[in-house]
């Protein structure tokens, strides 16, 4: 008899993933910078938040729907862009279907496995994230692409500092899949016959390549080669943020804000959204978790633009915490990888639905009708929670 492939937590999917994926594969999801203070901290900090839930008053119809960059969301998640997605033959596409099917907007990177064409034709409620890298030709030509395969929103990923070195150490990622490769990695990738019978029965082998990044008439850069373009390219400045913006020229989000002063000079650069996010922990270590900083952002801009939060949701309660914060909406990453390692598209509905139902359950025990009536009175905030950063004395 078959086991159940429903899972009822993102931590059980988690560890059906580390079960199912190649160490190396599964390492690469955990990822993390340096002693994983931020990693840890990520998900920790939601858990010193408590709920003040009413006894008397819930209300027997909730709406969860919102809207994100002015796109209808059935509920206030996002799927949050990852690059190269080789933990399922299907991967961007997968997820975009799994997320088209619950109603939810799907952020692609341009890192990513899959053409941007494909993954909108599987959910229109796309938007596209960018790094700043490469000529301000090529950026506009990789904008203008996204732009004609419907791309309602573009992501600009700026926070990247290039931090490495991992106390637990980092997995081994190939450049390419050769048989070179293939043999160094034999040892590792045996030891999970369902993970490789699975891309044996799709027809082709993990592909380690940026589509998305492919110049007109030229072929696609691996995923390190398309790395060591955004290594080599001069960081950006403000300047080039409105040149982005302007050269997009729609819904426009600045990813990885984590200062008062930055989220400030965003909305003076014309963004129309910012997310706070310390890109998974994965930047700089020691970087306070995205849920302390969320606060004094979201008081500070929230009136102007649209504040989102990225780092560390693992259950619906955690959406309700961040939207009594502040939080437009959330993006999710680790968890929705879990779940489409765990169960493909459907695993990646089942984290979706957990998150659904878990924010359902803290609108109804809070005694609201709306997830736009949470607020911090919803919330236990322990003194000295919040880190202010960038907001001067």
């Amino acid at each position: 008899m078959s086991r159940n492939p429903w899972f009822e937590t993102v931590a059980e999917a988690q560890r059906r993933a580390k079960k199912y994926l190649p160490s190396s594969v599964y390492g690469a999801l955990v990822a993390g910078s340096e002693r994983g203070r931020t990693l840890s901290d990520n998900t920790d900090a939601f858990a010193e938040l408590g709920f003040a839930p009413r006894v008397v008053g819930h209300h027997a119809e909730r709406d969860l729907s919102t809207t994100v960059l002015g796109v209808k969301s059935a509920f206030p998640v996002v799927i949050s862009p990852t690059g190269v997605q080789a933990v399922h033959p299907d991967g961007e596409v997968a997820v975009a279907r799994a997320a088209a099917d619950r109603g939810v907007v799907m952020g692609l990177s341009s890192f990513a496995s899959k053409p941007v064409e494909e993954v909108t034709a599987a959910n229109p409620n796309t938007f596209y994230q960018m790094y700043w890298t490469g000529s301000r030709e090529a950026m506009a030509q990789r904008m203008e692409r996204a732009r004609a395969a419907g791309a309602k929103a573009l992501i600009a990923t700026l926070d990247w500092s290039f931090s490495n070195g991992r106390d637990w150490g980092s997995p081994s990622i190939p450049e390419k899949i050769d048989f070179k490769a293939a043999l160094k990695f034999a040892p590792d990738v045996l030891t999970r016959p369902s993970w490789l019978s699975k891309f044996a029965r799709s027809g082709h082998i993990p592909d380690l390549t940026a589509p998305n990044l492919q110049p007109p008439g030229g072929t696609a850069p691996t995923f390190f080669g398309a790395y060591f373009e955004w290594m080599q390219t001069t960081p950006p400045t403000w300047d080039d943020v409105k040149w982005m913006r302007e050269e997009w020229g729609g819904p426009f989000l600045l990813k990885g804000v984590s200062r008062v002063d930055d989220a400030k000079r965003a909305v003076d650069a014309g963004v129309s959204a910012v997310s706070v996010s310390n890109h998974g922990g994965n930047n700089l270590d020691t970087t306070p978790a995205a849920i302390r900083l969320l606060p004094p952002i979201a008081e500070a801009v929230g009136h102007e633009v649209e504040v989102l939060l990225d780092g560390g949701v693992r259950r619906g309660g955690d959406v309700a915490k961040a939207l009594a914060l502040g939080a437009r909406a959330v993006l999710i990453g680790r968890a929705y990888l879990w779940g489409l390692a765990a169960n493909g598209e459907a695993g990646v509905g089942n984290v979706l639905d957990i998150l659904r139902g878990g924010l359902d359950s803290a609108v109804l025990g809070l005694g609201h009708s709306s997830v736009h009536e949470l607020s911090p009175d919803d919330l236990y905030v322990p003194e000295g929670f919040t880190r202010a950063l960038g907001a001067g004395k």
